[in-house]
């Protein structure tokens, strides 16, 4: 009994010949190379993931800053109602205009943690699962051929 070994030629671009290679080698190259690819993937979801983390930390770090004012300002509202009460007018005006820059204070926090957490969104890192999806139906294309 004789073993026949199943050979396939590459052909180049221009359209010559340039070496047969077993069906064996082949299944390893392409296994190898399936292996590199999902491995490039899973660092590009690892690195989307740790920026989408950074992300969440800034705005979670702006909604904190934010709920801080809001408390000063909410300490120094109490505090002009009660200089409001005990002076006529000098001293709770003084104190409404610093809790209206509490206020703004913390209003532009809330924007900018905000705007942070809408960077980040959604959780999951879309471009690896994009590049995946794509990775999947080109090598179902071309087992098709």
């Amino acid at each position: 009994m004789t073993t026949q070994q199943t050979r396939f030629t590459e052909v180049s671009e221009n359209g010559h010949r340039t070496r047969e290679q077993p069906v064996g080698e082949l299944v390893q190259q392409a296994s190898r190379q399936l292996s590199e690819l999902v491995r490039a993937e899973m660092q590009l979801a690892r690195a989307e993931m740790a920026q989408k983390g950074r992300r969440y930390g800034k705005g979670g770090g702006m909604f904190g800053g934010a709920g801080l004012f809001g408390f000063l300002m909410l300490q120094a509202g109490v505090a002009a109602a009660i200089a409001g009460l005990a002076v006529p007018l000098p001293v709770w005006a003084a104190a409404l205009i610093v809790t209206g820059v509490l206020g703004l204070i913390a209003a532009v926090l809330a924007m900018t943690g905000r705007q942070q957490f809408k960077k980040a969104a959604p959780p999951s890192p879309q471009q690896a699962i994009a590049n995946v999806k794509a990775d999947v139906a080109e090598i179902k294309g071309s087992t098709h051929r």
